[in-house]
């Protein structure tokens, strides 16, 4: 068993990401004005359905400009299509059950859809947490129109926030791509020849083909950068061989705004960069079984919540949707973040509770710190992020008027355990045998010579489609 589900490692902290401050600081700005707004005009009450708009600044920021446009695209209409099933749910029945049924099928549908799209952390948990909460706020029909609009105006702002950084820099995210790839190109080179950093290095280079591929450009830039990935390729290919100096030099060029450094071109530009991926019904045909895991799990959980009288069921059904991983390893190791992370965040929301509830500007205050904490944080560990993303979701549930901290605290304990034991239970019972696209396959000498790539993994950071905020 402690081979199969390991505890090492699981809570030992990464370096952060070159851009870590990137998300953090797209999450204030997109949250910040709408809250501010409805603190101003005394509705913060209002502030979930804002909130499911300005959440969607926090994908793609991986992505090139033209295909994060198009992301962001889709990540806002598919938040507004799970808040309108959940809001009209609600107008229609306020019977625990059925919501709950309701809340694991979209669960269910937001996690199939988000892995078979790769969009990327934090993938599906920020949708559940949005719909999931919807559904058990008390709705009418008349409002719906209303609370849909401004979660399209916040998510149309949280679009021009996300797009906002192209202004200055336009090959960003593809330079940084290539930077990574040159840099761990070099460190094989400099001999680096663990298991770890051949893996990485492999993974650079995926992301960074996949990066020009879904940039789809014909500059100048866009070649140079195509060269110079090639470099990395060959570089990893025979690292023994390899000079990692001029490496070094060019992944430092490519980070600025300097001129892309030219390069000779060893394959010709017309090469192919990578396979695209096939329809999108292709791909969610594999994940069939962990859509059945992901609607058991979350309705078991949210069941064992409401019969333990907890009145928020919908942080069990959460805490399940945010566990399901490529295989049980990591869906173990995703739980027991998920339950260290939580269990110090509400530590933390004790600690915070006299300073919040001095006012409601100091709880808006508190809230966008914790925003801000969560995304920088998150990308060291998942454990670590939620240390912020806890006390910031109780906070949120007091939006609408001050609660008892007793009651919330003993609640999302209880909801997080529940939700963790049911979700890992599920997970056993249906199996989810997903083709894992490993490094070590694709072979750097495949790279080198055919100039060709497998799609990697959404997260190379972490191995997992989630990160980001995950309430």
């Amino acid at each position: 068993m402690s081979s199969r589900l390991p505890l090492a490692g699981v809570l030992r902290l990464g370096r952060p990401s070159d851009i870590w401050f990137k998300p953090a600081l797209s999450a204030v700005a997109a949250v910040a004005p709408p809250n501010l707004a409805l603190l101003a005009l005394g509705r913060l009450d209002l502030a979930m359905y804002t909130m499911a708009g300005s959440l969607c600044a926090l994908y793609a920021h991986n992505r090139p400009y033209a295909a994060r446009a198009r992301a962001l695209a889709w990540v806002v209409l598919g938040m507004l299509g799970g808040l309108a099933a959940a809001l009209l749910a609600a107008s229609l029945t306020r019977n625990a059950v059925v919501l709950v049924a309701v809340g694991a099928v979209l669960a269910a549908v937001q996690k199939v859809l988000c892995d078979a799209t790769r969009i990327g952390p934090p993938g599906n948990v920020v949708l559940t947490f949005i719909s999931s909460a919807a559904l058990f706020t008390p709705q009418t029909l008349d409002r719906i129109p209303g609370h849909l609009a401004m979660a399209a105006a916040a998510g149309a702002c949280a679009w021009l926030v996300g797009m906002a950084p192209g202004l200055l820099r336009p090959h960003g995210p593809e330079r940084r791509a290539t930077a990574r790839a040159l840099d761990a190109a070099a460190a094989r080179a400099e001999g680096q020849d663990s298991a770890d950093a051949h893996a990485a290095a492999v993974l650079a280079v995926q992301a960074a083909r996949q990066a020009l591929l879904s940039a789809a450009g014909t500059s100048d830039t866009h070649r140079a950068l195509e060269r110079l990935v090639v470099r990395a390729e060959v570089a990893l290919a025979a690292p023994a061989d390899a000079d990692p100096a001029p490496l070094r030099i060019w992944a430092r060029q490519v980070r600025g705004n300097r001129p892309v450094p030219e390069v000779a071109d060893l394959t010709g530009i017309d090469t192919e960069l990578a396979a695209r991926p096939g329809p999108l019904w292709h791909r969610l045909l594999p994940l069939a079984p962990l859509a059945v895991r992901t609607a058991l799990g979350c309705a078991l959980a949210g069941y064992a919540s409401l019969a333990l009288g907890i009145g928020r069921p919908y942080w069990a059904l959460v805490t399940a949707a945010s566990l399901y991983q490529a295989d049980l390893a990591l869906t173990w190791g995703r739980g027991v973040q998920r339950v260290v992370g939580n269990l110090l965040g509400v530590l933390l929301f004790v600690a915070l509770v006299p300073l919040a509830h001095t006012g409601e500007v100091a709880l808006v205050l508190c809230c966008l710190a914790l925003n801000f904490g969560a995304e920088a944080l998150m990308g060291r560990n998942y454990w670590l992020g939620s240390v912020c993303v806890t006390p910031m979701a109780l906070l949120i549930t007091e939006f609408a008027g001050f609660q008892d901290p007793g009651r919330l605290v003993t609640e999302r304990v209880v909801d997080t355990l529940v939700g963790a034991l049911v979700g890992l239970a599920a997970a056993v019972a249906v199996p989810h045998r997903a083709r894992v696209v490993r490094a070590e396959r694709a072979g750097p000498r495949t790279l080198a010579a055919t100039g060709r790539s497998r799609e990697p993994r959404p997260d190379q950071r972490t191995g997992d489609t989630t990160e980001g905020v995950r309430p």
